[in-house]
């Protein structure tokens, strides 16, 4: 069976990436139906939780000469492929450049999974990765889009490039109910937003539509789920969420929003989402590759509206009319309260999900990179499946 080495962030970190390649790595196990789990090359900046797990290789993130080491290490091992889950923010050096020292040094096969994928990329992101594109047997995207980026841009073979969907915990349908009476959602019609707090989310857009929503849906509640983004708050501190509140008291909508402030734990977040009726996503901006939150939805069943950024139309392409632009606050007022008060159009949006979500749960998602690193470790290249 083939052995893998992951290369991320890792939990206890609390980093999308972090939880990301925790269910990766225990999907795949499952799916090997092997007891020997692979190991974990785990990027930390000096500060650790003090494990003691020998399948946890540490890696210190700004120290570029043990990059080298680490790919030495893995060469001398059994190692027969290299999973890296690359985010330019977690590695060190500019631009996350030093994770090029780890590559060519490595002497193993390694598939690429890009969580990141720009468009147009410009310096010093589109050099770094390039490099890593072209030293990678294959390359994984979660978007469609971003196969004919890679290939326009650095001029990737298309083969080369593999799309596995983002992967998600499977629904539990059963308990929705009873997540909805925890939160004391029970007798509210509940839209939801989650994420880190930053300017650049739409919140505002939601906002402003609510009062006339409110007319319509009186028991609707929006509620804005995630702390302020660690980046924001350096900067201005709680400005951006004391702003929001203010706009909430002005409207008179402080009956139909809360703001849940605090990091949730992944067993939590998916209560939440659980327990809503309509996620939304209204990002202003529409170069957004992936969307972690907005897969999680979908893969637990959820009705979702979002306007029309890269990730949300690749997942969304054939429920359009679940896409809004921006601008366009009336026509978000009328799908809102058309979700809300419909039950069958609500209904039949729930089923939609529901066959879509199903090929993003994590079994599926681990059989298909097993699949992928299989043929990588054992032929340095993966046949293309037909």
């Amino acid at each position: 069976m083939t052995r893998v080495a992951y290369v991320s962030t890792y939990v206890p970190k609390k980093c999308g990436l972090a939880t990301f390649t925790y269910h990766l790595r225990q999907a795949v196990h499952a799916a090997k139906e092997w007891r020997e789990k692979d190991p974990v090359i785990v990027l930390h900046d000096g500060e650790t939780d003090g494990s003691r797990d020998p399948l946890l290789w540490l890696l210190r993130r700004d120290s570029e000469k043990d990059y080298g080491k680490m790919a030495h290490k893995i060469n001398h091992s059994d190692i027969e492929v290299v999973s890296l889950q690359h985010e330019f923010g977690i590695f060190g050096g500019e631009a996350g450049r030093h994770i090029l020292h780890f590559i060519r040094e490595l002497k193993k096969p390694l598939v690429t999974t890009f969580h990141t994928v720009f468009e147009h990329p410009r310096e010093p992101y589109a050099s770094i990765q390039r490099e890593i594109a072209e030293r990678s047997a294959r390359i994984v995207v979660m978007n469609r889009k971003a196969i004919s980026y890679l290939h326009r841009s650095f001029g990737i073979p298309e083969d080369n490039i593999v799309f596995i969907p983002h992967g998600t915990p499977e629904p539990d349908a059963e308990r929705r109910l009873t997540f909805r009476e925890q939160l004391g959602w029970a007798d509210r019609k509940v839209l939801m937003t989650f994420g880190l707090l930053g300017r650049g989310k739409g919140i505002e857009l939601i906002l402003k539509v609510l009062p006339e929503v409110v007319k319509k849906v009186p028991h609707v509640l929006y509620a804005i789920v995630g702390q302020t983004h660690p980046e924001v708050k350096k900067w201005e501190g709680e400005k951006y969420r004391e702003e929001l509140k203010a706009m909430i008291e002005e409207t008179g909508i402080g009956e139909n929003v809360v703001m849940i402030d605090r990091y949730m734990e992944e067993n939590d977040l998916v209560r939440h989402i659980t327990a809503c009726d309509v996620y939304v996503t209204p990002y202003p901006g529409l170069e957004q590759i992936t969307s972690g939150t907005l897969a999680y939805a979908v893969g637990l069943g959820r009705p979702v509206l979002s306007t029309p950024y890269c990730y949300a139309q690749d997942l969304l392409a054939d429920e359009p009319g679940l896409l809004i632009p921006a601008e366009d606050e009336a026509l978000w007022r009328e799908r809102i309260v058309s979700l809300l008060t419909n039950e069958v159009m609500l209904q039949d949006v729930v089923r939609k999900m529901k066959r879509l979500g199903q090929t993003m749960h994590w079994p599926n998602v681990g059989h298909e990179y097993l699949r992928l690193l299989t043929e990588v470790g054992r032929h340095g290249k993966a046949i293309r499946s037909v």
